[in-house]
């Protein structure tokens, strides 16, 4: 696979509502043409027709928050599997970083994180045509969330800097994989 392109987006807040789990979404937003990584702040809500997780549509469950730290990756892979693992190990990535800022109460269930019990973040995962994409996004404020939730806030984690630290640190576990694959001797 090769290296995303990155940008963390400062500019202005964009409401995710779900459609952004589209196809070549990020190239037109942002002009990243290929596999990318992409950061923002802004409002997050997810009617349940733009709902891609069935369980929550099941349950009737759109998803709301005021205001998230997004981030959205479309890789052109086709490996459904393997968009999965890599999601759940951008997750793994989040949360180790918080862990490693002293953010107590931590707990992990696949890929969601929790604080004392509260949702913290959100995440899914799915496939397009010819890519995978997946959203994660950690509540920064919560007045008005459906389920009991945390936020960046609450925690003095400044959100821009989370951003640009995840997503270094992601490309860089993606990248130390390429090269454990490349030096690795074969044996047939």
């Amino acid at each position: 696979m090769p290296p995303l392109k990155t940008l963390v987006f400062d500019q202005k807040e964009i409401t995710y509502d779900g459609t952004q789990l589209a196809p070549h979404w990020i190239y037109r937003q942002f002009d990243l043409l290929g596999s990318s990584l992409v950061a923002w702040i802004g409002p997050c809500t997810v009617t349940l027709d733009h709902m891609v997780d069935l369980t929550d549509v099941k349950k009737k469950a759109p998803i709301y928050s005021p205001k998230m730290l997004h981030f959205l990756a479309e890789v052109f892979i086709d490996s459904f599997d393997q968009g999965i693992l890599m999601q759940h190990l951008f997750v793994a990535n989040v949360y180790e970083w918080l862990w490693e800022k002293g953010v107590s109460g931590l707990s992990r269930r696949g890929n969601d994180i929790f604080v004392d019990g509260k949702k913290l973040s959100v995440s899914v995962c799915t496939r397009s045509g010819v890519s995978i994409l997946f959203h994660y996004a950690a509540n920064i404020e919560t007045d008005g969330t459906p389920v009991p939730t945390k936020g960046l806030r609450e925690l003095d984690v400044e959100p821009l800097a989370m951003a640009r630290d995840i997503v270094r640190r992601f490309t860089d576990e993606l990248a130390t994989a390429q090269n454990a694959r490349a030096k690795a001797a074969a044996r047939l």
